[in-house]
């Protein structure tokens, strides 16, 4: 219900604005959160906020449904809480995130995305590990366009790894849910 509601006041705030075009620059801000997947960090879950900046690289092209343009965006995420049996607290940022927008539809826009980055936690995450973490991941989502800030919803997969900077490296696999707001516009 809460996430209904969430919803709504995202599509609330109007007032037409540009969608993903070569050229256009991409301000989000965004709040994730989901649980572990497998294994003994099933019960793992994470809470997380961001802010993205993004280029968009090229123009549209490719055939039918694929149709699209190819961006990429920076991460600073500020806020990141990982609840486990000693709940830690953190930031990260994600320097390199590769998004192809499917542009098709003009005011519905699908987005996948594949990108990582690094984590830094007051505790070891998961325990007994590293409190220096990679996070790669990818999303699918989708933006409702022409609005003055417009609401993004996606199913986020990011894995928690030291990638072996320490013993044991097991991993954390998590699945979020994303809501955010993000516009588009043109440096002229």
């Amino acid at each position: 219900m809460k996430f209904v509601a969430i919803c709504l006041l995202l599509c609330a705030l109007a007032a037409a604005q540009e969608s993903p075009q070569k050229g256009s620059h991409e301000l989000a801000f965004w709040l994730s959160g989901g649980r572990g997947t497998t294994g003994q960090f099933s019960d793992t879950g994470v809470l997380l906020g961001a802010l993205r900046y993004g280029w968009v690289l090229t123009g549209t092209h490719g055939p039918g449904p694929l149709r699209g343009n190819f961006e990429y965006a920076v991460d600073a995420i500020p806020m990141f809480l990982v609840f486990q049996r000693n709940n830690a607290y953190g930031a990260g940022s994600n320097p390199f995130v590769l998004r192809w927008n499917f542009t098709a539809p003009r005011r519905i826009v699908p987005y996948l995305e594949l990108g990582g980055g690094v984590l830094f936690t007051s505790q070891p995450v998961p325990p007994g590990t590293s409190r220096v973490n990679f996070t790669p991941g990818a999303a699918f989502g989708v933006q409702l366009t022409g609005h003055r800030w417009n609401p993004l919803l996606a199913v986020r997969y990011m894995h928690i790894s030291n990638a072996g900077l320490s013993e044991p490296n097991p991993g954390v696999n998590t699945v979020q849910f994303t809501v955010g707001l993000n516009r588009f516009s043109r440096r002229h």
